[in-house]
């Protein structure tokens, strides 16, 4: 409703322009045939609980015109979708997101053109009215009844899902200790284990599971899923649905995650990704703000180990951002996120993979550094605008979404103190 009738003014202005620099790119750089085509296909989920501003356990500071419902949520993730193109998807998170007429929320994601991607259970906080408190665990807990209540909550999330249309379950344990002696580990990993078998063994046959790892918080001395090993080791035991989800900001600093990506996807057991960026920790800003090489090294992975697996890039695995905004406009900085994480995929689509091969067999390492960082270097936007060009998108969303005021509209019809649900 924001968009309409000025998106073709904005092309219009901004089409010649447009038009010299992708002509200059195809002139100077070997453009892969099918390069455009798999940028339109690529489309990246919107988590819920990003549409609002995030915040810290020292404060958060609303910046107005927040998503006070789920329908609010999917009109903000529609305006998005409709400014770039690329966005056509959203991750519910139960129970932030619970609805009673699935069948309404349904008819109004599709009339923006959204799916629904995984669907997120929530056993890291206590809800009003639960019996049985997760201070000390939920799939993992001592208890077995606060485990049974647990794997409940994951069983319910799965039957929203399916009213939904999602076709997989991402799960993400706080359990862990925040003290020595506090916890038997292997007693944990192994409660852990049982609870996700049970939640496994209500998955639809067409669903996947997908098991979160985190390094620490809110436990600091031991998290019982902390890293992508123990991940691993626990979607094996499950079944050939279940897979590891990978956070980009999950890991501790220094981590090579473009060496796990490649792993995981070799063993045929990485689910997808949560996008954002990190320089301390799981800082959750916005993708390829702080390591943006990075970004690309991971996609020039994942683009190499797909394609020896025969693998779709669009579908085979599941592309998310999990970001949040403490001081940025949320939904400018959502496409920020989406941009970035569209250069680094194009990018990594004009590696020369054969050069590269040619120069590793040689052990030149001087080669195979020259051909990444062309690559890298190599200014992919007007790519990017040209594939959003096609799909019906704005050829520079942001610019489209402040010249029209976007924010304020939103703050004129929502207020100027609203919250989004959820964190």
């Amino acid at each position: 409703m924001f968009v309409g009738d000025k998106l073709h003014d904005h092309n219009a202005l901004r089409l010649a322009a447009h038009e010299r620099r992708y002509a200059f790119i195809n002139s100077e750089v070997a453009i892969p045939s099918d390069l455009i085509t798999k940028l339109k296909d690529f489309q990246i989920a919107i988590p819920s609980w990003a549409l609002g501003t995030g915040g810290t356990r020292f404060g958060r500071f609303s910046g107005g015109g927040e998503p006070r419902n789920l329908e609010e949520k999917i009109a903000d993730v529609g305006l998005l979708h409709a400014l770039n193109q690329t966005s056509g998807a959203i991750s519910l998170h139960i129970p932030w997101d619970s609805t009673t007429n699935p069948t309404a929320i349904k008819a109004l994601a599709a009339q923006h053109g959204l799916a629904f991607d995984a669907v997120n259970s929530n056993t890291f906080q206590d809800q009003a009215n639960q019996a049985l408190s997760y201070k000390f665990g939920s799939l993992q807990h001592v208890d077995a009844a606060v485990r049974k209540q647990a794997v409940q909550h994951n069983i319910e999330v799965i039957q929203q899902g399916i009213d939904l249309g999602s076709k997989s379950l991402t799960v993400w344990l706080s359990d862990g200790s925040c003290f020595p002696g506090q916890l038997n580990f292997r007693k944990a990993y192994e409660r852990t284990v049982d609870s996700l078998k049970e939640i496994y063994a209500a998955l639809p046959g067409d669903w996947n599971l997908f098991l979160e790892y985190k390094a620490y918080e809110p436990n600091f001395y031991s998290t019982t899923v902390g890293d992508w090993g123990q991940s691993y080791s626990m979607v094996n035991k499950l079944g050939e649905k279940a897979f590891t989800l990978v956070d980009l900001g999950h890991h501790l600093p220094n981590a090579n995650i473009e060496q796990i990506v490649s792993l995981l996807l070799m063993e045929g057991k990485l689910g997808g990704f949560h996008f954002n960026d990190s320089k301390y920790g799981d800082d959750d800003l916005t993708a390829g703000s702080i390591k943006p090489y990075q970004l690309f090294l991971i996609f020039n992975e994942l683009v190499d180990g797909m394609d020896a697996k025969g693998m779709n890039h669009a579908k085979d695995l599941g592309w998310m951002i999990d970001a949040s905004h403490n001081v940025k406009d949320p939904l400018e900085d959502l496409l920020q996120s989406v941009e970035a994480i569209q250069m680094a995929y194009a990018q990594a689509l004009l590696v020369d993979r054969t050069a590269l091969e040619a120069a590793r067999n040689a052990n030149d390492v001087v080669a195979c550094q020259e051909i990444l960082q062309t690559a890298f270097r190599t200014d992919v936007r007007s790519l990017v605008a040209q594939a959003r060009l096609e799909l019906g998108g704005a050829l520079d969303p942001m610019a489209l979404f402040r010249d029209l005021g976007i924010r304020n509209q939103l703050i004129q019809q929502r207020g100027a103190k609203t919250q989004a649900t959820g964190l």
